[in-house]
Parts: structure tokens; sequence; C-alpha cells
């Protein structure tokens, strides 16, 4: 074995430094991957075929582009590069697909679909959703395989699909179909924006995304008001009342099974410990909103939230002097892997006739972007791993996230290949993602590339 760890990490920080990165991340850009089929089907396939899958190539990898199950969607490129089938398997995971490009809501002089450097700024569709940050973690494994003299020190499988922002359709049937294929110890992904731009981050998981419509149906049409009014029951004010007894008037959940009997110590721990940065033009979170007791990072870490998306009774557009007879409500619970999922909407059926209720209909909605909880162990041997290399790298503490606020594919990956799920941003929360002028930052970049390399260079050197 030669080289350096620090030799691994100044190679692969030399690429931001000469361009290389910049380079090949717009050549990366150029391709016009928005997940919206079939309009952009070829595109996503000459990404995983004549862009990227070159790219992969070129590092040892046997590399294989395969057809969704869901043919109308983009296929999912899987490279594969054993060393020794006796050291450790890391499974890297990225998607190359973007959303919609919008490019009429750029600000004038930018191309979604062209690398653009304005001082720290790197501007194009998919900077940090989620080429950027794939291909960060890609040339990070280059650096080190040249540091040593050609090798990693351990397997790697690298897994792109081009899916994920239509709701990573047939991503679930395509791991059971290859669980072999895919069969690692770890699972390791570089994707969202980090809650502070000093310190870096490694999430656990996902919260789980759970909605149910509240349906109340008394009766066909209208009565008048004048003539029914107070003898007739109002379904909007039924419907108002069981709102409230669902959530209370500070926020705080009131069913019970719908928040967390126990929460880990070792989550509780990390939760308060995450250090974060307020976000310009980010609301500032109400100090009397939500469960007491809990900081703000222990609220969307650790626990459960609850809101209305919407609520409808009678014609809001055009009302009418009249009592209706029906109402609808749609209510969404984020939950941790604390809460069983499956029992949420028994839970909330078993409140509502406790709570004297019993005409207001429970309806599960079944989405594609509703999705399981999950979440790593905090103690986990290799979320210790990548965090004692984060912190060599760097000097500091990295943030250890036991769940993300938002809902994702994590479970899919640990349910099916039994394996620690680990997430790592490279972005920030300002970067545009999924608007106009998404971009990444220079300084972000160039540090994710020593702390990949770093991490990549310590698994093979048997840190785990």
């Amino acid at each position: 074995m030669t080289g350096t760890r620090d030799g691994a990490i100044a190679r692969a920080q030399q690429e931001y430094d000469d361009g290389t990165f910049l380079d090949r991340l717009a050549s990366l850009v150029a391709v016009q991957t928005e997940s919206h089929p079939p309009e952009r089907k070829s595109e996503l396939e000459r990404y995983c075929h004549q862009v990227l899958g070159p790219m992969v190539s070129v590092l040892g990898f046997e590399t294989r582009v395969i057809e969704n199950p869901e043919p109308i969607h983009g296929p999912v490129l899987v490279a594969t590069r054993i060393e020794d089938p006796a050291l450790p398997t890391v499974l890297f995971y990225g998607h190359g697909d973007v959303v919609r490009a919008m490019p009429e809501r750029w600000r004038p002089g930018l191309d979604p679909w062209k690398l653009t450097v304005e001082g720290d700024r790197i501007y194009g569709r998919g900077t940090v959703d989620n080429k950027g940050q794939h291909l960060l973690g890609i040339d990070a494994m280059g650096a080190v395989m040249d540091e040593r003299g050609g090798r990693l020190g351990f397997n790697a499988k690298i897994m792109v699909e081009t899916g994920e922002e239509a709701g990573s359709p047939g991503l679930l049937p395509f791991i059971r179909a290859h669980r072999d294929l895919l069969a690692a110890d770890v699972f390791i992904a570089l994707d969202g924006p980090r809650v502070s731009r000093v310190v870096p981050d490694i999430m656990l998981g996902t919260r789980g995304g759970i909605a149910m419509d509240l349906v109340i149906s008394l009766r066909e049409g209208g009565h008048h008001s004048g003539h029914w009014g107070g003898l007739l029951k109002d379904p909007g004010v039924i419907m108002a009342h069981a709102i409230a007894s669902i959530i209370s008037r500070d926020g705080r959940i009131l069913v019970p099974g719908w928040t967390p009997a126990h929460v880990p110590e070792a989550v509780t721990a990390a939760a308060r410990a995450v250090i974060s940065e307020p976000q310009p033009g980010a609301p500032v979170p109400e100090p009397d909103w939500g469960e007491p007791g809990l900081s703000n990072a222990e609220r969307i870490y650790a626990w459960s939230s609850a809101i209305v998306l919407a609520s409808i009774s009678g014609q809001p557009e055009g009302p009418v002097n009249a009592v209706g007879g029906t109402a609808r409500a749609r209510i969404q619970l984020r939950h941790t892997v604390d809460v069983d999922g499956a029992q949420v909407v028994p839970a909330l059926r078993a409140h509502l006739d406790a709570q004297g209720f019993p005409e207001v209909e429970v309806v599960p909605v079944t989405e594609r972007d509703m999705f399981l909880a999950s979440r790593t162990d905090p103690n986990d041997p290799w979320v210790r791993t990548v965090e004692a290399s984060f912190a060599r790298t760097v000097g500091r503490q990295p943030n250890v996230i036991p769940t993300i606020g938002a809902s994702g594919p994590s479970e899919f990956f640990k349910q099916e290949l039994g394996v620690p799920v680990i997430w790592i941003p490279h972005s920030y929360g300002g970067c545009g993602q999924h608007g106009p002028d998404e971009h990444g930052l220079g300084t972000l970049f160039r540090e994710g590339l020593g702390l990949m390399a770093g991490l990549w260079w310590d698994i093979g050197e048997g840190r785990q």
C-alpha cells in the first residue's frame, strides 16, 4: 500500500482547485435529465450510458445500465468494483434525474443546463440535487485510488437511479429483483442540504409521511341557512372540532399512538447536539408551538408533527346562505420509527370514536410521496466510523442527525438489504434546489471532496 491519507485528501481537493471537478460537473449538468417521462427518457438513458457511465468505468468499475421495472421511467446505473470478497463493501447511491428546469424563472444570464460560476456559487440544474454530490463521491474514490496505487482498499458498488425526483418509481421492486447485485455492508448517499455550513452532517434516516382524509357526509346539497340553521348539524363546525381534538391550540398532537412512547437516549442526545444556523428568508420557529419540553431539533429529528394540509366545507369561492352537507380535510403526520406507521390510521379512528365523532370517516391517502420512517442507530459502528473520519479531517465533530424532517426511500434499502443507511449532504439551505437558480457552493464542494476522500481512505484502512 502506498501513499497517505493527507495525500488522498490533497489529490481530491486539487481536482476542485484546477477545475477538473467543475469541468466534469458541467458535462453532467448539460444532460437534460428531467424525470418527467416519457419526454426525457432518452436523456436519462444517455446520462447513464454515455456520460456518467464512462466516468465510472475508467476507475475500474464494471458498469450495467438496467431497465426500470416501470419501463416508462428512466434506468438505473449499477457499477461494481470487487477488490477482495473478504473486504467490506460500500453501496454508494445517487440520482441522475432533476426536477423541471424552469429556464424562464432563472435570473438573466443563467442557463439551467450550463454551469456558471460566480464567486463561490456554482449555478446549474442538478449542481447539488444530485449530480454534483454523487460526482463528488466518485471523484473522491478516484483520488484515493490514485494515492493508493490503483486500489480503494474496499469493495464499492455505485447505484445511480434516474427517477428520484418523480418519487423513485420502481425502486422497491428493483432493489428486490437485484438484491444480490446491490448486497453491501453499508449504504452511503450524498444528497440534501446541511443544516450548517460550518459543521458537516451525518443523517441517519427520514421521517415517515402518512396522509389521511377526514370526510363528513351528512346529506345531499345545502339547505337555507335562515330556515335550517340551528336545526341541522353543520359539517364545517363538526370538522373544526374534530381537528381540534387531533391537534391542540398550541400544536400538540392529541391522538394516542401518534407520538413516540419512548425515544432512545442516543437519539435524544444526538438531536440535542445538532448545531444549525438560521437560513436567510426562512421563518423563525414559534417557541410556544408543538410538543412542550423539546428543543426545536428534537421536534424535527426525534418527534412527530401533524398539520392540516387542506380543509373545505361549503363553497369558499362563492359562499351561499346554506347549511352544507359535507366537509373534507386532509391531515398529514410526519413520524419517526418510534411510531408504528401501520397503526396511525386505526389510532385516529379509535380516537375520533372516543371523542364522539362517529360521523367523521377516515380515508387513507396512498400517494407516491408517502414513505416509511427509517433510522439507523446513532451507535452503529459504521456511523461511528464516518463521525470519527469527518472529525479527523476537519478537526471538529460533525452533526449526527437521527432523522431528518423530510421523507425518502431510506427504509427500502435498510429493510431489503439489511444494511445501515447513512446520508451525507454537501449543500446548504439556500441552494435553490427544486427552484430557479439552483447552485452549489465551491467551498462546500471542496470540503466535501476532502471529507469523502478521508472517509474512503479510512474504510480502506479497516477503520470500521
